[in-house]
Order: structure tokens, then C-alpha cells, then sequence
């Protein structure tokens, strides 16, 4: 006897409710506001007993961590002592790394470039000079630094900067060749100016130029050498306030450095030539060569060569100096690569580099000028790299560099996020990646070395995909908030090279990066792997820890509308696009031109874009392509790139579809099961009544690569194209182009659907844009869940694909699989996004999956085996229930069904003015919630099932396409994107995982003794200068120097007192951590003053004890004797 169901019952009320499945729902939002609440409604509340544990107490949006190479980098600095390094930006960032672990990033509100930067050695402080005339110091003592001070110039352009070593004055040198002086404590101007007109002589009729460099003296601080761009050096007398002396020469400088003796400095010239100064004999240099400058036979002087842009002068105790300098190569040899050439001795070593050298520093032994400087590495910041060079070693091997810096390599195109992965596959994808690791490294341990950092709380495992312009795909390990490479994939391999010339005779529909990654699909359970490419294919790869050797299994499917749904131009307006009537720019390359030219004469058909290796090729371990599938050209039309994508193990199918229609196949059969055009999968369910129409004369195109479709088909084509900008298409950069796009998006959008639409009045093309394997009900009337395939569509339709597959396992690989339309469609607002399944308990449903097993074991050479297939997690196929809820997002409203009821029990219309970018269905603290990032910047959270809004902040403006196309959310709280071509910013939702994001950052700063500087010995100290008696304090100080001009510059205190992420706020924890901060520095104050005072008591008990001696010496003398 069958069980009378309560629940069942209220499907059967709920079924005729006004919400249902018609896609009207209740309510509208909030009318035209930028970001309405959006409505939640239910039909009554059928589900009571599911206790919806999220609350909007467990999120909140803070950035966690950026990771990649700094974009646009301008400027470098280096702490000798701490072992930290600073890399500055164009865009105002400064990017900070230690040790693996430790690597934090700040931004200058302005946004300014950043032109220099220097440490204060051993404080915990930098110094950054900005473009818009602005020093700021920052508080590198909290884990998130923040500015302490801020000094605005008004009337003078800063050009160069300089702090000496244990001083807290900074000499600021400006575009009119003056010399300012800044106290870093207090942060404000010395009266005491060094003016251009007094540093030069009085008969000098022109202006020397800005000041291009600025040093004390390793000798005598108390001597300040100033470089002028014209060639001019001034070697200046801070207490005598006058010029010792002055040097001229007849081509411009770029850099000088000092010999640590501080006799002689070298200079570096725009004519590629290096010349050495004695500060005895300053009318000329005492040597002067152009390294590579060619010899003339006449004996003239060699000829003249690019300039050398810097110069760095190192001593060795028990070698010759180092002279390390970037530029300065002859002209005659055009194409030479950047580099840098380092002399030693006789010895002169050039370095090529990949990129242009924005900068590099010499890193050495000792903090103190006045010392053998004994240099151990260089550190090179390239355009594009980082790269530190190992000194100690002759053949100058480079580091091996620990920082994910290559993200870039090749531009990323898209990427995925998986947190809370099976713990074993990091090691696995690690022992596989790291065979292929490259040789010749240096051995020692990498220098930059600084900072502090545990593991923190957080252990589980993440690992970030990324997928790139040039066919790789890289896997990242990125488990507590660090990122390290673990293998890397070249989907290229499967295909044959293109010959050079070849281009245009063949089928390619891509000129540039033909292999680009568009989208990827990743089952960590069962290790499946699959990638769609931008030349319209798919590659199914399958994990193997075993080398083989083997064909790579192809087939081709033809995917195009019927003829009568073509709108074909004439052929005297022939489009730039063959295929006129695609609503989306699909056929425009990832990062070039298109090329969809036919051969002379004859027209493609059934020819795909690439040629597979048709011999057997070596695969190592790793990831092996089990199944390559292409579309291919018919009729002449070019097959159109994929917009979704989904593969399931345990069925054994993966499915995808573009704007034409859908494909499956069975990748263990290698055969195609479908292959049909949107409109035929709704058999008689279509809910329009297309019209096959006649073709127009003309038709407008998009006017590129970056530009939003026009058309409600989701975001999802635009997410996987390449964020590289595209000859001759518009570039999407600017907020205000983005805002035009959306609103004529939104337009079209608005025309072309409404609740009551009958007929479209638009073209027959609907792109497939969602595609989820589930157990699922497929029919109103099923008693038990079937396998199935769900279908969404840019205009918002769902389809329901029922899968018929063999009964048993041992049927599988003879037996077909069939699939057919069940007949169900259910419809939602906007293109479809995202599918997910709860149970009857409001548990998120994981697909079916094929627990991995290697397909190349040498232990079992049966290939009969039995598959182990997880069906249902994580309930038990008992425990499934009679029902299952259905959550369907699409980029303007979510809905969730009642399965098999098809009941619409909730529905919240997300966005009225703007549309969803990305919904993923997560989880969170033990629960489940719908995570959506909107086109106006918005981040919003749902409850599921209820479809409650949980948290809705304008977080992140879609300022560049390159966000859109890479946002992702995964589980956990976790969020990240593309903040720039080089860089990945990771951020959480989690309110959790904000309050613990201090335990998991690095510390900067971590107490380190100052090495003591050597013993100069009784003579050198009495003879050598008297660099250690100068007293800044009493020359630039305010009662001798006086006070600088007001109009001069304007001080802007800072807030970077207060630690934490909320601390600016206020409250209690900000006070904590102000009076922590106070407490340290007053103790580090009071350590100092401690050890001056224990200086002071020694030399006073000394001369106490000579004098005494003195005394008893002549106590016993008459006056006359003496």
C-alpha cells in the first residue's frame, strides 16, 4: 500500500498558485533604483520544516589578498636589514615581499604613480614619493600598513629623494634643482633649503635642471652631493652652507654612486659612458670609458652608445669592485634585448632580459655606506618580472623565485576556484607538476627573506585555475591566502602546428591565439578535466600518475541552424562576420583580428578550425587528452565559439552548446549522442511561435571584441574572451563606456521579453547559456529521480533533457545512451546563469561522480573493472526524499521549484536596471546560499531555499571587462577576480573569515638587531672626517634653520595608527590597538634611551677613571715642575 504523503499535497495546492512556473513571480522590485531590493515571494509556505541557519550576521565583503606581479611597475627599494623589499606602481600600489607568505599590497587613494620609494632601515617605515608631488610614510608595523603622514608640495615637482641611513631627515630634490629637507618624525619642512642659483657658480648662465640624484657622503655626512640632470655635481657644505666644490661634464647624468671610502664617486651619462670623480681633483674625471663602445682605429674616443640609466659602485674586501649598470649598449645593434652588464675586475658579464629594466638594486652585507659593501645579489624589476641574480657565483645564475609572479605568462582568459577540495589532489597535482620544473638555478636560499607568517586556522585545501591565451591552463595551490604553482597544462599539444603563411588558406576562424582558453569545467572528485577553446572545440582529459603513449581520440560535430533561421547579406555588403544573424560577437578572436576568409573558390563544409595529431603522441604524467571534439564549418559558416559547458564522469557525457544549439556526447563510447539547434530541443514545448523569416539587406555588428552583446544572452561568452586588448575593436576601459554598453544591453533587453509575450519579434538564434548534469525529476508525474541534463537559455527558457543510460555497469561501454526532451520547460527573466539541486532537507545535492581511478594502473591490467559511481551526496538514495528543490538563477532573477511538482515556491527578482555578471550556488558554515555579482558593482547573497537577500553591497565597480569575465565565488566565503592582466585579488564574503583575516596575514616587520657597524680604528676616526659629530638635529632644525614657507608644501596627517581591517572605525579595538601601538613605540623609545643612557654612564665612569689617574699623576708636583 503506497504511503500517503503530506507534502505531496501542498506540491498539489502549491501547483496552482499565481507564482508558478510563468516567470511572473510576485512583485516587481522597487521600480527604476540603481539596485532594487528585489521581492522574495513564496507561495505560501510549504516548507516550514527547513530551518535556514545563514543569517546576514555570518557575511561581510573585505579584500583578503592580491597575488601576481604588480602591474605597471615604476620604483624599487630594499631593507638590508629587515630583508624586505618594495615594488611601486603607475597606478599608486605598492606591493611588499618577504618570505614565501609574506606579500601585502597598499594603495595610494590618489591613485598617483609612484616615482621612488625608501625604507627607513630597520623601522618599520617606508617613505613613498608620488607623481602628484605628495611624500607619504607608511607604518609597515601593523599587518596591514597604512600612512602615517603625508606631505603635499604646491609649488615644486619632487624628482628624487634621499634618506640616510639612521637619519630622520629626508633630502628632497625637485624639478627646479632645489634641495628641500624633511623631518620623517613630525613629517614636516626644515626651514633650510639648498637653492639651485646658490649651489651652482655665480658666472653658471644656465638653469643646471632638475635634481637627478642626491647622497651624503660615506666620509662625512655632514657633505651632501647633489647631481644635476645638465651634468653638474655639487659637493655641498651643510653647516658652511656653501658649495666645497663643483664638477661639470658635458653630457647629462642619470645616476652617481660613491666608492664606500667616500673619495671618489662614479657617474652614469646619456651617451652611454661611465665617468670616475676624486673629490681632489674635480676639473675633470680621472676616468672616463664607454663600456660598450666600440674602439676607433684613429685612437678617437669610442663612439657614443645608449644611455646607461643606472649605476651601482660595490667594493669586495678581498676582490675587485663590482660596477653594475642597466642600458648602455651601442646603437648599431637595434634588436639587442634589454640588460644588464656587470664588471668585475676585467670581467664584463651582459644579462639579456625578457622585458625592459624599470629599475634594480645591488643587495649587499652591510646597511652603512662607510663599509666594504660586500654585494651577494641583484635584485632586476623588469616590466614584466622580477628576477634576482645571484653575484657570489661566477656564472651569475638567477634565484629560483618563490612568488607567484608568471600568472601572466600568457594573458589569463578565465579562471575557476575551487575551496574545500579533496585534500589529496595538491600533492598529486604537485608530484606531477613538479618533474617539469626548470634547471640552473642558484642554490642558495632566496634572499628577500623578511617578514613573518604561520598558517593560521584556516587549513583547508583551495586550488585556482587559470586559463590562458596561448592554450595552457595552470593549476595554483592556493590554501591560507598564499598561491604557488602546482602544474601546469598545454591543451595546445593535441593539434598540429600551424605553418607560418599558413593562416589564410586555413579553416581557422582566429588569426591571434587560435588554442585560447574559454572555458574550463573541473570535477575534483573524479579528476575529469575539460576545456572549451576559442577555435569552437572541446578537449575531455582524464588524470594518469603513468606516462603513455596513444592516439588522441577525435570527432567532429556539425552545429548550425536550419537554413531558413540564416539571415544571409547580399553579397555586396558581405559583413565582417559570415554567420550575420548571431546575436553575439562570436566569431571575434580572443586577442587579434578575425579571419573567417575562405580558400579561392571553394566553400568549407565539414572541415573543423585546428588539425588533432593524428599520430600516437607521448603523454606524460598528468592530465591526458582522453577525447578531442570540434565543430566544424558548414555550408561555408563558421562553426560559433562555445558558451557553456558541462561534463559528468559518472554518466560518462559531456555537453555543450553555443548560440546554434546544444551537443552531447558519450566520451567512454567517444560518439556523438545529440547534436540539434535550440529551438528543436523544445519539440512542441517551444513557448514561441518563431516565425522562419526572410533575410534583411543589412545589418548593424558589434563594434568589438569587448563590447556587450546586444541581447539578454548572458555574460558568460564575454567572461571566457581574452582581457588582452584587441586590434582594431574598441576597448572597454573607461566606467562610462561600460555604462553606455549596459544601458543599450538593458534596452534590448526591455523590447525583447515581457510576462506576456506570445510571439518574438527577433531573431530565431537562442544560445545555450547553462548546461548542469543532476538526478532530478524529470516530469510532473515522476515518483523517483532520473538522470538528466538541464539546458538554460540567453532567453531565459529551461529545458529537461532526460538521459536513458544502460542499466549496468558491465552495458556501459557496448550499450548507447540515449537522450530526449522530457517535455518539461520552465522559463525566468534574463539569459540563464546557474542550475543547483537541494534535497528534500535543503542539503546542496552533489552531482554524480566516478570516484577517480587511474586509467594507465600497471597493477591492474583488467580493463573490464567495476566503476565506483557516488550517485547521490550527501544522502543515501533512501534518504533522497519524494521531492528536491531546484535553484535556477539567471542574470536578472532567481527562482527555486519544487520538484516534481514544478511548483515555483520562491522567486526574487535580482535586478530590474542592471544584470547578474556571475551566480554561483555555495556553501557556507555547514549551509547553503546563492552568491551573485552584479554589472553595477553590486555583491549580493540569497538564503536558499527562501531566496532571502542575506547581504547586498556596491563593493567592486565593473570598471574593466577583465573583472566581468573573471569574478568566480566558491565555497567557504571565497570570491576572487582579475584586478589587472598580472594580478589575481582574492576577497571573502564571510564575516568569519574577516575577523580572522589578521591571523592569517604576515607580519612585515619582525624585531631584528641592527648590525653594529666595524671598528674604523683610532686613526681613521681621528683623520677620516668628521662625519660622526655632525648633529642634523641642530642644523635643520627649527630653532637654527627656522620655518619653511606654508605655501611651500601642506602636511596631511594619516591614519595609520590603527591596525586591522575595522579598526578605523573606532571603537574599543581601536583603541586597543592604538594604545598598542603607542606602547610599542614609547618602548622602543624607551629601549633607546636606555642604551644612550648606558653609553653616556660608560664614557662618564671612563673619564672619571682617566681623570682620576691624572690627578694621582700630578698630585704630588709643584707648579713649576709642571
Amino acid at each position: 500500500m503506497k504511503k500517503f504523503n503530506f507534502r505531496k499535497v501542498l506540491d498539489g495546492l502549491t501547483a496552482a498558485s499565481p507564482v508558478g512556473s510563468s516567470g511572473g513571480g510576485s512583485g516587481s522590485g522597487a521600480g527604476g533604483s540603481v539596485h532594487p531590493g528585489g521581492t522574495a515571494g513564496a507561495a505560501g509556505t510549504p516548507r516550514e520544516e527547513i530551518q535556514e541557519t545563514l543569517t546576514s550576521d555570518y557575511f561581510q565583503i573585505c579584500k583578503t589578498v592580491r597575488h601576481g606581479f604588480p602591474y605597471l611597475p615604476t620604483a624599487l627599494a630594499f631593507d638590508p636589514v629587515q630583508k624586505i623589499l618594495a615594488i611601486g606602481t603607475r597606478t599608486g600600489a605598492i606591493r611588499i615581499l618577504g618570505r614565501p607568505g609574506v606579500d601585502c599590497y597598499c594603495q595610494h587613494e590618489s591613485g598617483a604613480a609612484v616615482l621612488q620609494l625608501q625604507f627607513l632601515i630597520n623601522e618599520g617605515a617606508l617613505v613613498s614619493a608620488c607623481a602628484d608631488d605628495a611624500l607619504h610614510l607608511w607604518n609597515l608595523r601593523q599587518k596591514r600598513p597604512a600612512i602615517l603622514h603625508s606631505l603635499k608640495f604646491n609649488r615644486e615637482r619632487i624628482t628624487y629623494c634621499h634618506l640616510p641611513f639612521q637619519s630622520k631627515w629626508l633630502y628632497v630634490g625637485t624639478e627646479r634643482g632645489n634641495t628641500h629637507i624633511v623631518n620623517i618624525e613630525s613629517f614636516i619642512l626644515s626651514g633650510y633649503v639648498i637653492m639651485w642659483n646658490k649651489a651652482i657658480e655665480l658666472s653658471t648662465k644656465t638653469h643646471p635642471g632638475p635634481v637627478v640624484h642626491l647622497s651624503d657622503s660615506p666620509r662625512d655626512e655632514g657633505k651632501l652631493l647633489i647631481g644635476y640632470e645638465n651634468g653638474t655635481i655639487v659637493f655641498w657644505d651643510l653647516r658652511s652652507k656653501r658649495a666645497d666644490l663643483r664638477a661639470y661634464y658635458d653630457e647629462a647624468i642619470h645616476s652617481v654612486a660613491w666608492h664606500h671610502e667616500g673619495k671618489q664617486f662614479m657617474c652614469s651619462h646619456s651617451d652611454g659612458s661611465l665617468t670616475l670623480w676624486n673629490l681632489k681633483s674635480p676639473n675633470r674625471p680621472f676616468q672616463t670609458t664607454i663600456p660598450h663602445g666600440k674602439v676607433q682605429r684613429d685612437g678617437k674616443k669610442p663612439e657614443s652608445c645608449k644611455p646607461i640609466l643606472k649605476v651601482e659602485y660595490k667594493t669586495c674586501k678581498n676582490s675587485e669592485p663590482f660596477v653594475i649598470f642597466s642600458g648602455g649598449l651601442s646603437y648599431d645593434k637595434p634588436c639587442r634585448r634589454p640588460s644588464l652588464t656587470i664588471m668585475h675586475g676585467k670581467a664584463i658579464t651582459v644579462l639579456e632580459m625578457d622585458h625592459p629594466i624599470v629599475d634594480f638594486l645591488t643587495l649587499c652585507e652591510t646597511p652603512y655606506p662607510n663599509e666594504f659593501q660586500e654585494p651577494y645579489a641583484v635584485v632586476v624589476l623588469l616590466e614584466k618580472d622580477l628576477i634576482v641574480v645571484d653575484l657570489t657565483q661566477s656564472n651569475f645564475p638567477i634565484f629560483e623565485n618563490p612568488y607567484p609572479i608568471d600568472i601572466h605568462e600568457s594573458p589569463v582568459t578565465c579562471t575557476e576556484y575551487f575551496a574545500d577540495c579533496p585534500p589529496d589532489l595538491i600533492p598529486v597535482l604537485y608530484s606531477v607538476g613538479a618533474k617539469h620544473k626548470k634547471q640552473g638555478y642558484s642554490n642558495k636560499e632566496w634572499p628577500i627573506s623578511g617578514g613573518a607568517w604561520n598558517l593560521g586556522a584556516q587549513t583547508y585545501p583551495e586550488i585556482i585555475i587559470t586559463g590562458h591565451a596561448d592554450g595552457s591552463v595552470k593549476f595554483w595551490d592556493a590554501s591560507a591566502i598564499t598561491l604557488q604553482m602546482l602544474y601546469k597544462l598545454k591543451t595546445s599539444k593535441v593539434f598540429e602546428k600551424q605553418k607560418v603563411g599558413e593562416g589564410k588558406a586555413t579553416a581557422e576562424i582566429v588569426e591571434e591565439d587560435p588554442f585560447a582558453v574559454q572555458m574550463m569545467y573541473w570535477c575534483p572528485e573524479s579528476r575529469i578535466f575539460c576545456v572549451a577553446g576559442v577555435s569552437a572545440y572541446v578537449i575531455v582529459y582524464r588524470f594518469s600518475k603513468h606516462e603513455v603513449n596513444t592516439e588522441i581520440a577525435s570527432l567532429e560535430v556539425r552545429l548550425q541552424c536550419e537554413v531558413e533561421d540564416i539571415i544571409t547579406p547580399e553579397p555586396e555588403t558581405n559583413p565582417p562576420f559570415p554567420d550575420a544573424s548571431s546575436q553575439l560577437p562570436s566569431l571575434k578572436s580572443l586577442s587579434g583580428s578575425t579571419n573567417t576568409v575562405a580558400c579561392e573558390g571553394t566553400m568549407k563544409d565539414s572541415i573543423p578550425c585546428l588539425s588533432v595529431k593524428a599520430r600516437p603522441v607521448r603523454m606524460p604524467p598528468g592530465y591526458q587528452a582522453d577525447l578531442v571534439i570540434q565543430l566544424v564549418w558548414v555550408d561555408g559558416e563558421p562553426p560559433q565559439q562555445i558558451t557553456s559547458l558541462a561534463v559528468n564522469s559518472a554518466y560518462g557525457l559531456v555537453a555543450f552548446g553555443n548560440c546554434n544549439g546544444l551537443a552531447v556526447v558519450d566520451f567512454m563510447q567517444k560518439t556523438v549522442l545529440l547534436s540539434m539547434g535550440t529551438l528543436d530541443l523544445y519539440g512542441s514545448s517551444d513557448p514561441y511561435q518563431r516565425q522562419p523569416r526572410s533575410p534583411r539587406k543589412s545589418r548593424q555588428f558589434a563594434a568589438g571584441l569587448t563590447e556587450l552583446s546586444d541581447s539578454p544572452v548572458s555574460l558568460e561568452l564575454e567572461r571566457c574572451k581574452s582581457p588582452t586588448s584587441v586590434k582594431g575593436s574598441r576597448k572597454l576601459s573607461l566606467p562610462t563606456d561600460l555604462k553606455t554598453d549596459l544601458e543599450n544591453r538593458e534596452n534590448s533587453f526591455s523590447r525583447s521579453r515581457s510576462s506576456s509575450v506570445s510571439s518574438i519579434d527577433r531573431d530565431s538564434k537562442e544560445a545555450i547559456t547553462a548546461l548542469y548534469f543532476m538526478e532530478s525529476f524529470a516530469r510532473k508525474n515522476d515518483s523517483a529521480v532520473s538522470s538528466c541534463l538541464w539546458v538554460g537559455t540567453g532567453l531565459g527558457m529551461v529545458i529537461i533533457l532526460s538521459l536513458n543510460l544502460p542499466a549496468s555497469d558491465d552495458l556501459r561501454q557496448s550499450e548507447p545512451v540515449m537522450v530526449s526532451p522530457s517535455g518539461t520547460v520552465l522559463t525566468l527573466k534574463g539569459a540563464v546563469l546557474t542550475f543547483a539541486c537541494l534535497d528534500c532537507m535543503g542539503t546542496l545535492t552533489h552531482q554524480p561522480y566516478e570516484v577517480w581511478r587511474d586509467p594507465h594502473s600497471a597493477d591492474d591490467g583488467d580493463k573490464t573493472r567495476k566503476r565506483k559511481l557516488v550517485m547521490h551526496s550527501p544522502s543515501s538514495s533512501q534518504d533522497m526524499g519524494d521531492h528536491q528543490f531546484a535553484v535556477i538563477c539567471s542574470e536578472k532573477q532567481a527562482k527555486v521549484f519544487s520538484l516534481p511538482s514544478q511548483t515555483c515556491l520562491y522567486v526574487h527578482n535580482i535586478t530590474e536596471t542592471s544584470f547578474l555578471l556571475r551566480a554561483d550556488v555555495v556553501t557556507l558554515c555547514n549551509s547553503v546560499c546563492l552568491a551573485c555579482f552584479c554589472a553595477n558593482g553590486h555583491i549580493m547573497t540569497l538564503s536558499l531555499p527562501s531566496l532571502r537577500p542575506l547581504l547586498d553591497i556596491n563593493y567592486l565597480p565593473v570598471t574593466d571587462m577583465r573583472i566581468a569575465r573573471t569574478f568566480c565565488f566558491t565555497n567557504e566565503g571565497q570570491a576572487l577576480y582579475l584586478s589587472s592582466p598580472t594580478e589575481i585579488q582574492r576577497l571573502t564574503y564571510s564575516q568569519e573569515m574577516c575577523d580572522n583575516l589578521q591571523d592569517m596575514l604576515g607580519d612585515l616587520f619582525t624585531p631584528v638587531e641592527t648590525p653594529e657597524a666595524q671598528n674604523r680604528g683610532f686613526l681613521k676616526g681621528l683623520f677620516g672626517g668628521s662625519g660622526q659629530a655632525f648633529d642634523r638635529e641642530e642644523l635643520f632644525g627649527e630653532a637654527t634653520a627656522g620655518k619653511a614657507s606654508r605655501s611651500l608644501a601642506q602636511h596631511i596627517p594619516g591614519s595609520g595608527g590603527i591596525e586591522g581591517v575595522r579598526g578605523a572605525a573606532g571603537g574599543v579595538i581601536g583603541d586597543l590597538t592604538r594604545a598598542r601601538i603607542a606602547l610599542d613605540e614609547r618602548g622602543q623609545k624607551l629601549g633607546e634611551l636606555d642604551e644612550r643612557t648606558a653609553s653616556m654612564m660608560a664614557s662618564a665612569e671612563a673619564f672619571s677613571k682617566h681623570a682620576h689617574e691624572v690627578m694621582l699623576k700630578y698630585k704630588d708636583k709643584k707648579w713649576y715642575q709642571f
